[in-house]
């Protein structure tokens, strides 16, 4: 199961360069993880200090 990145997201890219699968992108206005590319691994959930990044 993916993660997701909720509307909770600041936007400040914390979570990139966590992510081993390159699976999240900036988007508009928040970013986005690729479901396809995701391994759940929760790294990036971990560093986001909004909490917005949520396992599906």
């Amino acid at each position: 199961m993916a993660y997701k990145i909720t509307d909770e997201c600041v936007a400040c890219g914390s979570c990139v360069p966590e992510c081993p699968v390159e699976a999240i992108e900036e988007g508009d206005p928040i970013y986005t993880i690729d479901a396809e590319k995701c391994t759940d691994c929760g790294a990036c959930a971990d560093v986001c200090p909004s909490e917005a990044i949520v396992s599906e």
